[in-house]
């Protein structure tokens, strides 16, 4: 039976920290009101009042608390166990629809605000980003990619006014393409991809949201005409609920990275998903929990000024997100090579360049297949640490300078 704990709390007192490990609870507020904010980076803190639930991305990602809360007035909340979020929603769906349409939203704010810090642009809805799509995979010799994405353009803007065009480079690229994009019916849920095609791009409608089977999937934005990775997803990963929750545009491209076997649900049997497999929901809300706190990871990477300490602390969040053991002295083979690891840092270093040799002539690290094999974790921690530790005294000066002239 579900019996929360009940915790009284005093105005301006902290109910956690951001650098507390292992959130292990979260709460839901009965009486007054609580502000969840960062301190890291520049994310404005929200107010939550009765009924309003948090730290929940933290609890159900399974990693350290994300964000700190204190008590804007006297509190009192409702304590729950991560083991207790199953039993929550079967008492009331409603719990769970409210908490994965909020966290949808939040997934998309990120995602704009997460471009605006790699590259210093706003995301905005843009008709023409699937033509920009097929120009930058066309450019980069990828047909297959660029073949679907003006397609999709085609359909998403049939009236556009440059489709004759748009028409002539589908046909010149076809017989160039190396792979043939399965199509199927709305209501076939069970879904194959092979590698290097995509299966979905950003910018077009969607309907469905996928569970990986098997296989990975590379999830990417582009900004400024330049590809940001944002995750490479494995088996048992969901994704694309954002456009079939929100009914907008998909807001980033999946990409097979590997063949892929998909489960593909749509709105209506998500409704059914809701109702009849609470487990199910658990497992959509700890992925979506897990999204989030990435996103905020990769924020505060986009604080890390030295390129070397960006990729560095790349590898430490996808080494979190595995939940791989950072005092480990084994070695880790990555699912992801370096131009992956580029992407999720938002940088990019020419190849020949001193930092690129640097990277990759170090001990610490090989290339294995294509993708990098880390030879030390503990040591690729430490490397991390001792790049992040060079930001913050950098910024301790940056401050006292700006101190003494104002």
């Amino acid at each position: 039976m579900f019996q929360p704990v009940i915790l009284k709390l005093s105005k301006d007192s902290y109910i956690f920290v951001e650098v507390k490990p292992n959130a292990d609870k979260f709460f839901i507020i009965k009486e007054g009101r609580v502000r969840v904010f960062r301190n890291t980076g520049d994310m404005v803190g929200n107010a939550a009042g009765p009924g309003d639930m948090f730290g929940v991305v933290s609890v159900m990602a399974g990693h350290g608390y994300i964000e700190s809360a204190v008590a804007v007035t006297d509190v009192v909340l409702l304590v729950v166990e991560r083991k207790q979020y199953g039993e929550l929603i079967s008492k009331a769906s409603s719990v769970a629809i409210k908490n994965i349409k909020q966290f949808s939203i939040r997934l998309r704010e990120l995602n704009d605000h997460l471009s605006h810090q790699m590259l210093k642009s706003t995301s905005v809805e843009d008709s023409s980003i699937l033509s920009k799509l097929g120009e930058y995979y066309e450019k980069s010799g990828k047909i297959n990619q660029a073949v679907y994405s003006y397609q999709q353009y085609l359909v998403n803007y049939p009236d556009a006014e440059n489709n004759s065009e748009i028409k002539t480079k589908i046909d010149n690229l076809l017989p160039k393409a190396t792979v043939d994009r399965p199509s199927y019916p709305v209501n076939v849920m069970m879904q194959t991809y092979p590698k290097d095609c995509l299966l979905f791009a950003e910018g077009e409608k969607g309907h469905n949201l996928y569970i990986i089977q098997s296989g990975s999937v590379k999830i990417t934005k582009m900004v400024n005409n330049q590809e940001i990775v944002l995750a490479v997803l494995g088996k048992s990963d969901i994704f694309g609920e954002m456009a079939m929750l929100e009914d907008k545009p998909r807001a980033a491209t999946a990409e097979i990275y590997e063949d892929c076997k998909l489960l593909a649900v749509n709105r209506e049997n998500f409704s059914k998903l809701i109702n009849e497999q609470p487990d199910m929901v658990v497992k959509l809300t700890g992925i979506m929990s897990e999204r989030i706190w990435l996103l905020y990871r990769q924020l505060d990477n986009t604080f890390i000024e030295n390129p070397l300490g960006r990729l560095y602390d790349a590898l430490i969040i996808q080494l979190e997100k595995n939940r791989v053991d950072l005092k480990s002295n084994e070695p880790y083979q990555c699912s992801f090579g370096f131009n992956e690891l580029q992407g999720m840092a938002g940088i990019t270093i020419k190849k020949g360049s001193e930092d690129y040799v640097k990277f990759l002539s170090s001990k610490k690290i090989s290339i294995n297949n294509d993708k990098i094999f880390l030879n030390n974790v503990f040591e690729i921690f430490k490397e991390a640490e001792y790049y992040r530790s060079m930001q913050k005294k950098d910024n301790s000066i940056r401050d006292y300078k700006h101190a003494r002239t104002t």
